[in-house]
């Protein structure tokens, strides 16, 4: 792939500052790129972009510098750096058709265009709708359903019942429909609640490598449209995840937790049950929730409290031990006094 610097102005919707000839046949980031590869930066790189080797770079509107390097002016500079990737990256292609080393059950339907690599395993009454790629060792459980255009990459397991939708994206290992975590104890011993509801992933969602959403115990755990879930996630059952969220590696939300729209959870955060959070929330790394959160709010820290109030006791703490000395010794002081 080769384009001039004034084809991929006119991509991007840019405003080109350079020789519009220039030819790239690729994008690196700024420490790798050469002459021929277009790179980006945010306004808090711009310095380091201008001693680069790029050919040219993408750079947001509000910079006014001179920059002496050829420069493509963007609104948002990682999206349009994104449209690069995928138009310099063209996406692995498959033969289409159901290969006869997989396995279809009973009764399966199947759409238009699918692609069902060896070593799939499509059990009973599935259904599979247009253009969805499934690799080897995906299963498909019973009853399930894959909408148009979902790619279930190796080894995925969607089981009974679960439901996946358009353009849903599932990486390696993931487990969508596990059963959900209940059980009951009576004199020690623990038995098993039985799990018999599903597990729906809305249109556009994404679920990372090696994530766990465990099915409901009745009814849907429900990851809402356009939610973004990252490797080592894992989600309980019954949860309601609301449209837009970002939840980063290696958290936990667990049962029956509810939350609103555009709610991003930094990586290792963890939840209580049943609680709801609020929407337009942010949960930085590895913050405790253990209460129902209003919206808008930027949190952090065990438990999760205002970002502020919690940088402040963090900055507290480092005074600690200097306290405690000074503490022992109007302590003693006092103590002197009274005699």
């Amino acid at each position: 792939m080769k384009m001039t610097l004034q084809e991929i102005a006119t991509l991007v919707g840019g405003r080109l500052a350079g020789d519009p000839s220039i030819v790239i046949n690729g994008v690196n980031n700024i420490e790798g790129a050469t002459k021929e590869t277009i790179t980006f930066a945010d306004e808090a790189h711009v310095e380091e972009a201008a001693k680069c080797n790029a050919g040219a770079v993408l750079l947001p509107n509000s910079v006014e510098v001179d920059f002496p390097l050829p420069a493509i002016f963007v609104e948002n500079t990682r999206a349009a750096f994104a449209v690069l990737l995928t138009t310099f990256t063209p996406p692995i292609q498959h033969e289409k058709g159901v290969s006869p080393d997989a396995h279809i059950g009973k009764d399966v339907t199947i759409g238009k265009d699918v692609t069902i690599l060896p070593l799939a395993y499509v059990d009973d009454h599935a259904v599979i709708g247009d253009r969805v790629v499934i690799y080897p060792h995906v299963y498909v459980g019973q009853y399930a359903t894959v909408d148009d255009d979902a790619i279930l990459y190796s080894s995925v397991t969607i089981r009974e019942h679960c439901k996946v939708g358009k353009r849903v994206i599932v990486h390696s290992s993931a487990v969508i429909g596990a059963d959900g975590f209940g059980f009951t104890t009576k004199d020690g011993v623990h038995t098993k609640v039985p799990q018999v509801g599903n597990v729906v992933l809305e249109d556009d969602t994404e679920i990372g490598a090696h994530a766990g959403i465990d099915r409901a115990t009745i009814g849907s755990t429900i990851i809402g449209k356009g939610t973004k879930i990252d490797n080592l996630v894992h989600i309980g059952h019954n949860c309601h995840i609301g449209p837009g969220n970002l939840i980063v590696a290696q958290t936990g939300i667990s049962g029956s937790t509810n939350t609103g729209a555009n709610v991003t959870f930094g990586g290792q955060t963890g939840t209580v049950g049943h609680i709801n959070i609020g929407g337009n929330s942010v949960f930085a790394a590895r913050s405790g929730i253990i209460g129902n959160t209003p919206e808008g709010v930027f949190y952090a820290g065990f438990p999760a409290r205002p970002h502020q109030e919690w940088l402040r006791m963090q900055a507290h703490m480092k005074k600690l031990n200097d306290m405690s000395k000074k503490i022992k010794a109007l302590e003693k002081k006092i103590e002197e006094l009274t005699k």
